[in-house]
């Protein structure tokens, strides 16, 4: 769709991924508004209870849709830069890359969920975390995820802007010979 209104052409890996990054910073914002919404009508002196918020549970929709399609946008652009940048004999390397940043965010994820709740928790306040949600400031942990989001947005849009992108000769068996071996 984008190609139809751009005469350059459809966005670049690097411009998926950037829009990646901001549809995550909305889908963080939408699930701390959702949150906070939940908090107001929560009973929060009843742990236990079934029905301790009568917010539907699909208010979860709008964050989860956004959350999907802010990892297709990364996951796919990101996957296609290290492909397309990478010469032929490192494009394994590349998808391997990919795969590694996956999986470290996935560690620094839990890093942070650890570090938050030992930060917020003290001996009279449960924290952002509690086990009792209807206790704590989850909303505010979305918040906070948020605004990291953007931060990274913004290195992200400073160092993708220092990359010039790499073009590679297309290589086909067309023009070699039949007794000669690709190495």
């Amino acid at each position: 769709m984008v190609a139809k209104f751009r005469k350059s052409g459809g966005l670049t890996e690097l411009q998926r991924m950037g829009i990646g990054l901001i549809i995550a910073v909305m889908a963080m914002l939408t699930a701390g508004a959702v949150e906070h919404f939940r908090l107001r009508y929560a009973q929060k002196d009843c742990p236990r209870c079934v029905n301790s918020s009568s917010l539907s549970i699909f208010w979860q929709v709008p964050q989860y849709v956004l959350i999907g399609a802010s990892e297709v946008f990364m996951y796919v652009g990101q996957l296609e830069f290290f492909n397309g940048q990478a010469p032929d004999g490192l494009k394994s390397f590349g998808s391997a890359l990919s795969m590694m940043s996956i999986s470290l965010g996935n560690y620094v994820s839990s890093l942070i969920v650890t570090i938050v709740m030992k930060v917020s928790t003290s001996d009279d306040m449960p924290g952002w975390i509690p086990r009792n949600l209807n206790m704590g400031h989850l909303d505010m942990f979305y918040y906070l995820l948020a605004a990291l989001t953007a931060a990274d947005f913004v290195v992200y849009v400073v160092c993708a802007k220092w990359y010039k992108y790499t073009r590679f000769e297309e290589r086909s068996s067309r023009g070699m010979k039949n007794d000669e071996v690709r190495v």
